[in-house]
C-alpha cells in the first residue's frame, strides 16, 4: 500500500548524522552574514595554545585564492588513532560535533582554560567550507613528523598522510587552511576591520605572543605584539578616541585603575587559576571604550563577567562615599552612575564558561559574576583608600552623574510633551525614510506584535505592539496624557504632539504616512479600535484631517477549501459572518460537496502565523485598509456623540441610547 504524502510514520523521523545538522541549519552554529566567525574558531584554537603557554606566534595569511590560513607553533593536534573511536584524532576534531580536548578540565588535562566549551567550533568551520586542509608538525618516536589531512564539504577527501620533516622544518604546531563555502554566507568578504581588531586583541591579552596577518595579494604584513598588556591597549584606544592617557585635560579623571587576581589552589569557591585582569578609566566626556573577553574569546554582548566588574566597582565606590560622608542629601547612587563614564578592558579566566549560543558573544556563567565582583571590589576598595584624593575626585564624578540622572527623570513629562523623547524601545521601526510610503501598525497585544514583526515588510512597515486596552482619553487633560505609557509611545513613535481641532501642530516631524490601527476582529478588538479612534479624534484631529489614520481589517474566519479538479487546496479568508455565508454559497455554486470544507474562527491576531497576517492584513495587494475621515458629519454633533459614548458621567445617556438602538446590534459571543 502506497504511503500518503501527509502520513506520519516511523519513516518520517530523520536522524541527521555527522555534520549534517550544521549544513542544514548553519545559522544555529555561526553567523551567516560573512565567514569571520568560522575563521575565528580556528584562531581561538591557536590562541588557546598560547594561553596555555605552548605557543609564541600566531600567523594568519589571507591567501590569494580567497582562502585563509591560520598557523601556530603550539603542540600540534594529536594525529594518532583515538583510543575509543579507532580513527585519527585530528579527523575526529574536524568532523565530530562535541569532541575536543577542552572538555577535560581535570588537573593535567590538555586545556585548563580555553574559550572552547561546546566542542563544535572547528567542526562547524569544516562543515561550511568547500575545502579545509590541516597540517600538523609533531614529534614522535621516529623524530619530527609532518601530517596532512584534507576535507571537502566536511568529509575526508584525502586521508591522513605522514612524512618525516625536512631539515630545519618547524618542531611542532598546526596550520589550518580554510576556503569558506559561499553558499552558506551572505557575503564571502571578510570584514577586515573586525578581523584586525580580533587579532590585535589576542596579542593584547597574550603579552609577549606575536600575532601577524599577511595578505598574499599585496604582500602587506601586520604585526601585533604587546608587552604592556591591557593598560597600554586601553590607553592607546582612549587616545585614538580623543581622550589622552594623562589624567585631566580631557583625559581620565583619575589614573587608570588596573588589577588582577586569580584563585589559589584550595580556594573554597573557585578553581585554581580562575579570576580576571582588568583596567578601568573614567573620563568626563567623549566616546567610551569597553571590551571584555573570556579565556581570550571576545564577548561584544558582555555578560556576567562585565556585570561582576560593574557590581564590584560600584560597591567599592559606594562604600568609599559613605565612609567619607560625601553623598549630598536627596541623592541616591545607582550602579549606572558609577559606570556611566567608565571605559574598561576586562579579561576573565573561567574554568567552564557557559556562553549564550555557539557564537559566544555573551557569557552566561552565573559564578563569573561573583568571581569578578569579589576580586575587583576588594582591590578597588584598597586602591581608593590608598589614594583618597583620587577617590574624592572619582566620587564627585559619580555623584554628578547621579544628580544628572535624577534631574533627567524629573524632566520626563516636559521632554515627552515636547516630543523630544527617544523612540520607544518596543517599536520595531522600518528602514525607509520615505514618509509617503512608511506605515506603522498599532497592534493589539505582544503576541500579535510578534507575528506582525515577522510577517511585515521591514523596509517600510513598522510595528508598535500595545499592551491591553488603551486608556479612554476623551476626558483626559492634555498635560496628563503622557502619564499613560501606551499613549506616550504612540505619540513619540508617530512624531506629532497632541493638539486640538483649533491648533496648528507641526506635522513636519510626522514619521509615517499611514498610521494603522490593527486589533482583533472580535468585540474586544472593536473596543480597542474605538479607544484608539477616540484618542486620534480628541488629541490628534489634524492627522485624521490629513488622511493619515487607517483601520486595518483582519479576517475573523478562514475556510480551508479542498482541492477540486485542477484547483489546488486553498484558503479563503472572511471578515465577518456575512462574508462567511457569501463565501459558502459560492463554494456550493462551484460544485463543492456540503461539509467538504472546514471553517476556523480566529480567536485573535496572536493565533495567526506571520505568513497569514502578511497575506490577509499587511500585504498592500491583498489587505483591507480603511481610511478614517470625518466625512460630511457635523463636528459639533460628532463631539456630542463621542461625549455620550465615551464620557464618564454619561451612563444615563448611554443607557437611553442603547435602549433606543439595542435592536440594531448583532451580538458576537
Amino acid at each position: 500500500m502506497a504511503t500518503r504524502k501527509n502520513d506520519y510514520t516511523e519513516a518520517s523521523i530523520r536522524v541527521l548524522k555527522g555534520l549534517e545538522p550544521v549544513r542544514q541549519r548553519p545559522g544555529m552554529y555561526t553567523r551567516t552574514d560573512n565567514p569571520l566567525h568560522i575563521v575565528q574558531e580556528v584562531i581561538d584554537n591557536a590562541a588557546d595554545e598560547a594561553l596555555g603557554g605552548h605557543a609564541k606566534h600566531i600567523a594568519v595569511t589571507l591567501l590569494a585564492d580567497g582562502g585563509i590560513a591560520i598557523e601556530d607553533d603550539g603542540r600540534g593536534i594529536p594525529v594518532g588513532l583515538h583510543p575509543d573511536e579507532g580513527v585519527p584524532t585530528v579527523e575526529i576534531v574536524f568532523t565530530r560535533l562535541h569532541a575536543g580536548g577542552k572538555f577535560d578540565k581535570q588537573a593535567g588535562g590538555a586545556y585548563s582554560f580555553s574559550g572552547g566549551l561546546h566542542g563544535v567550533g572547528v567542526s562547524v568551520t569544516n562543515a561550511l567550507s568547500t575545502t579545509l586542509k590541516v597540517t600538523v608538525w609533531r614529534p614522535d618516536e621516529r623524530g619530527q613528523s609532518v601530517h596532512t589531512i584534507v576535507f571537502g564539504g566536511g568529509e575526508v577527501v584525502q586521508p591522513l598522510a605522514s612524512r618525516m620533516a625536512d631539515k630545519g622544518e618547524r618542531r611542532s604546531g598546526t596550520r589550518v587552511e580554510v576556503w569558506p563555502d559561499p553558499k552558506y554566507f551572505d557575503s564571502q568578504v571578510l570584514p577586515m576591520a573586525d578581523l584586525e581588531r580580533l587579532l590585535r586583541s589576542k596579542a593584547v591579552l597574550l603579552p609577549g605572543v606575536k600575532v601577524t596577518m599577511t595578505t598574499e595579494k599585496t604582500g602587506q604584513v601586520r604585526v601585533w605584539q604587546y608587552a604592556e598588556g591591557l593598560r597600554g591597549y586601553l590607553s592607546e584606544a582612549l587616545a585614538s578616541e580623543g581622550a589622552g592617557p594623562q589624567a585631566g585635560e580631557g583625559g581620565p579623571v583619575v589614573p587608570l585603575f588596573e588589577g588582577q587576581q586569580y584563585a589559589d589552589a584550595g580556594h573554597e569557591t573557585f578553581a585554581e587559576g580562575e579570576g580576571a585582569q582588568w583596567v578601568v578609566a573614567w573620563t568626563e566626556s567623549g566616546p567610551l571604550v569597553r571590551e571584555s573577553y573570556v579565556n581570550l574569546i571576545p564577548t561584544p554582548a558582555g555578560g556576567t563577567h562585565e556585570s561582576g566588574l560593574r557590581e564590584g566597582l560600584f560597591a567599592a565606590i559606594k562604600g568609599f562615599v559613605e565612609l567619607h560622608s560625601l553623598l549630598p542629601k536627596g541623592v541616591k547612587l545607582m550602579p549606572e552612575d558609577a559606570f556611566a563614564r567608565a571605559s574598561f578592558v576586562l579579561s576573565a579566566k573561567v574554568l567552564d564558561p557557559q556562553f549564550q549560543g555557539q557564537i559566544k558573544e555573551r557569557l552566561n556563567s552565573r559564578d563569573a559574576l561573583r568571581l569578578v565582583s569579589g576580586f575587583a571590589k576588594g582591590q578597588f576598595e584598597l586602591w581608593l583608600n590608598q589614594h583618597v584624593d583620587w577617590g574624592r575626585k572619582l566620587a564627585d564624578l559619580v555623584i554628578r552623574q547621579a544628580q544628572a540622572r535624577q534631574r533627567s527623570a524629573q524632566k520626563v513629562e516636559k521632554r515627552k510633551s515636547s516630543g523630544v523623547a527617544v523612540l520607544p524601545g518596543k517599536l520595531t521601526d522600518c528602514e525607509s525614510t520615505d514618509l509617503a510610503r512608511n506605515e506603522v501598525f498599532l497592534v493589539e497585544g505582544d503576541s500579535a506584535g510578534g507575528s506582525a514583526k515577522m510577517g511585515r515588510e521591514k523596509e517600510y512597515q513598522a510595528i508598535l505592539p500595545l499592551r491591553g486596552k488603551v486608556l479612554n482619553t476623551w476626558e483626559t487633560d492634555r498635560d496628563r496624557l503622557f502619564a499613560n505609557t501606551e499613549i506616550h509611545d504612540i505619540a513619540v513613535a508617530i512624531g506629532v504632539d497632541p493638539h486640538g481641532p483649533a491648533d496648528t501642530p507641526d506635522l513636519s516631524n510626522l514619521r509615517y504616512g499611514k498610521i494603522c490601527i490593527l486589533s482583533d476582529a472580535d468585540v474586544d478588538g472593536a473596543h480597542i479600535q474605538v479607544l484608539l479612534l477616540t484618542l486620534f479624534f480628541r488629541h490628534f484631529p489634524r492627522l485624521i484631517e490629513a488622511g493619515n489614520v487607517y483601520v486595518a481589517r483582519p479576517p475573523l474566519f478562514r475556510i480551508d477549501v479542498p482541492a477540486q479538479g485542477k484547483r489546488p487546496l486553498r484558503k479563503v479568508y472572511c471578515l465577518d459572518e456575512g462574508e462567511l455565508r457569501h463565501a459558502e454559497d459560492k463554494l456550493r455554486k462551484d460544485g463543492l460537496r456540503e461539509g467538504s470544507w472546514s471553517i476556523s474562527r480566529f480567536k485573535g491576531l496572536g493565533e495567526m502565523t506571520a505568513e497569514q497576517l502578511w497575506e490577509t492584513t499587511l500585504k498592500p495587494d491583498t489587505r483591507r485598509l480603511l481610511r478614517v475621515s470625518f466625512g460630511d458629519t457635523d463636528a459639533a454633533a460628532t463631539t456630542l456623540r463621542f461625549t455620550m459614548l465615551m464620557g464618564k458621567g454619561e451612563a444615563a445617556a448611554r443607557r437611553g441610547w442603547l435602549e433606543e438602538h439595542g435592536n440594531e446590534v448583532e451580538v458576537d459571543v
